[in-house]
């Protein structure tokens, strides 16, 4: 396979990984050919459900236009519709242009449709035939399709999602179960909403890497999938980068489709400058990785990577960035927008997103009930944000939704843990899922499984179990408070206040911090969401929401000072963070509108959340 300069596709250079402009979607694993299948798809709504018995799949005809990746109940999807439609269907042709794009070749023969999201429920076929299936709205799956292709130049790609309204089982998040928008839900978020996109590997090919450093050692721990067992005698070479001098290497032999690897680091060793290359906020340095497959008969797959040498945990109380104390300035990011949704309008918005909240005063973002774009950890790694992941949540304690909820939650944690931005994990939150936590067992062992589990599949970070209250088993105790008087605030979180009386009674909201046997171990406390203070800057629009209001610029940042300076270090807290972001649908709330627009000056903002200047 050529380009138009007649170099073969095997023979391009790998950029740096860590360079990549943020459309790639999958930013750390990275092969130089590639073909988009976003923009305009044929469309269906099938509100009878009977696209499968008349067989759409085989000819569809569909009327309308969609633009993927945007959710139907979107305007940028073309559609618009927030009513509830249970099953749709999409279709695209597949040309030899993308065929060529995605780099098909005899050197690449295996050919891969990437889905980076469909909410909840996809079935995709290709010429006819199913090619796979899959169940989950966060996360990404691939189906391999060259042997459905038919002969010829003309394909067809149709893909049949289904995501039920009514169904509180579903993983859903903040998105409504009623027909319309309503306190803190927001219209729904349905069908494909992540790029779909086509790529073209070798028969034995890489699959997945995951990244593990391990800072005191002066290592990292690299872990190689493949696509399928290699032949005898296959090797991997990885070697590792920074500004293109080579920091370490390591070939190894492929006995099976998994196999694990230690690179080390000689330049780390020198204890008095080994922190110049560890990824922080300030310094968000990211290495550069190559992974090559080398078969019997010469190199094969080649991909691109990066990482960054971080560790995040807890101790003594406090949270540990690379060993180093850190008190987190945290925005509570809910990652929708008004003509996308869920769906970044663009992948510059994603970028956008970042320096938002850095160029805000933040040093963090917990990600609110959804699992977020690979592309924004990108940019969070590159720009030096740090995240928490969280969970998109269901309505209902249920086999079935422990079920598909500890599915996507395992998948979300294997897709992300490698990117060197992310602190924490949050498998759930405010007890959505689990509203009974305080009084049944049942739902307490649900809830320290997830963090057991979450901690088997990446030991090396905090996990909380619960956020907000109603805690078991987390390594970090974290509580929500939407107490609009900075003096009730400092009363509760400053330095006369008592961690015994905050942890052991009642909490904020009605409900126990600690729950069932759990006894405060010492963990770091943190408020996870305070604020959430309404200031509606809309002309003319119906009355937003929040939890408390103020209706003047002088008067908003008087409030944003008195509740940040009431919550500063000092006492118990080791970290806090404000709702929220972005002014989201009826939800007037922001330090932004919901079109990113801060409702008072940007350096303002930033000096009352990261504080007065030190003398």
């Amino acid at each position: 396979m050529r380009h138009d300069d007649g170099v073969e596709h095997d023979d391009v250079p790998l950029a740096p990984a860590s360079e990549q402009d943020g459309t790639y979607p999958r930013p750390q694993l990275v092969r130089p050919a590639w073909a988009d299948l976003c923009g305009p798809w044929s469309f269906a709504f099938d509100d009878d459900d009977r696209g499968l018995a008349e067989c759409w799949f085989r000819a569809p005809a569909f009327e309308r236009t969609i633009t993927v990746p945007f959710p139907f109940e979107s305007a940028a999807s073309g559609i618009g519709d927030t009513g509830f439609h249970r099953v749709a269907w999409y279709s695209r042709a597949l040309t030899a242009a993308d065929l060529q794009r995605a780099g098909h070749s005899q050197r690449a023969p295996r050919l891969v449709l990437h889905f980076g999201a469909v909410d909840y429920r996809a079935t995709v076929w290709i010429d006819g035939v199913q090619v796979g299936q899959h169940e989950g709205g966060h996360t990404p799956f691939s189906f391999e399709v060259q042997h459905a292709l038919r002969e010829g130049e003309g394909h067809e790609v149709v893909v049949r999602v289904e995501d039920d309204p009514a169904d509180v089982g579903q993983p859903r998040g903040k998105q409504d179960w009623r027909r319309d928008a309503h306190s803190i839900w927001y219209d729904r978020t349905s069908g494909i909403w992540q790029p779909v996109w086509l790529e073209a590997t070798p028969a034995v090919a890489v699959a997945a890497l995951q990244w593990r450093p391990d800072v005191v050692r002066a290592v990292v721990e690299v872990e190689v999938r493949t696509t399928t067992a290699p032949a005898a005698g296959t090797r991997c070479r990885v070697q590792v980068a920074h500004d293109g001098e080579a920091l370490g290497w390591s070939e190894f032999p492929l006995q099976g489709p998994r196999a694990t690897a230690t690179v080390a680091l000689p330049v780390q060793g020198n204890g008095q400058a080994y922190e110049e290359l560890l990824w922080t906020p300030e310094h968000p340095t990211l290495l550069d990785a190559t992974v090559e497959l080398i078969g019997p008969e010469g190199a094969g797959d080649r991909v691109a990577s990066y990482l960054g040498l971080a560790s995040a945990r807890v101790e003594g109380g406090v949270f540990l960035l690379n060993d180093r104390p850190r008190f987190l300035r945290a925005v509570l990011e809910q990652g929708f927008w008004p003509e996308s949704h869920l769906a970044a309008p663009s992948a510059k918005a994603l970028e956008d997103e970042v320096r938002l909240i850095l160029d805000l005063g933040f040093d963090t973002a917990r990600l609110h009930q959804k699992m977020e774009d690979p592309r924004f950890l990108f940019w969070a790694d590159r720009l030096g944000l740090l995240v928490w992941c969280e969970a998109p949540g269901t309505y209902e304690f249920s086999p079935t939704a422990v079920v598909r909820s500890t599915a996507e939650w395992v998948a979300a944690v294997e897709r992300d843990r490698s990117h060197p931005c992310v602190a924490a994990w949050v498998p759930l939150n405010e007890s959505w899922g689990v509203q009974h936590i305080a009084h049944d067992p049942a739902q307490r062992a649900y809830a320290r499984a997830l963090a057991d589990l979450t901690r088997a599949l990446d030991p090396g970070r905090p996990v909380i179990s619960n956020d907000g209250w109603e805690h078991v088993d987390s390594d970090v105790l974290s509580i929500h408070d939407y107490e609009a008087d900075p003096a009730v605030l400092a009363g509760r979180y400053g330095p006369a206040a008592s961690r015994d009386r905050l942890l052991n009674e009642v909490g904020p909201a009605g409900r126990r911090i600690l729950v069932g046997d759990e006894r405060d171990r010492g963990q770091p406390v943190m408020l996870t969401e305070f604020g959430g203070v309404r200031y509606d800057v809309r002309a003319g629009a119906p009355e937003g929401w929040g939890y408390s209001t103020v209706t003047a610029p002088a008067e908003f940042e008087q409030c944003l000072r008195g509740m940040f300076d009431a919550v500063r270090p000092g006492g118990v807290l080791t970290g806090v963070c404000w709702t929220q972001l972005t002014d989201t649908m009826q939800e007037a709330n922001g330090l932004t509108d919901e079109h990113r627009v801060p409702k008072l000056d940007p350096a303002v903002i930033r000096e009352i959340v990261t504080g007065p200047a030190r003398s």
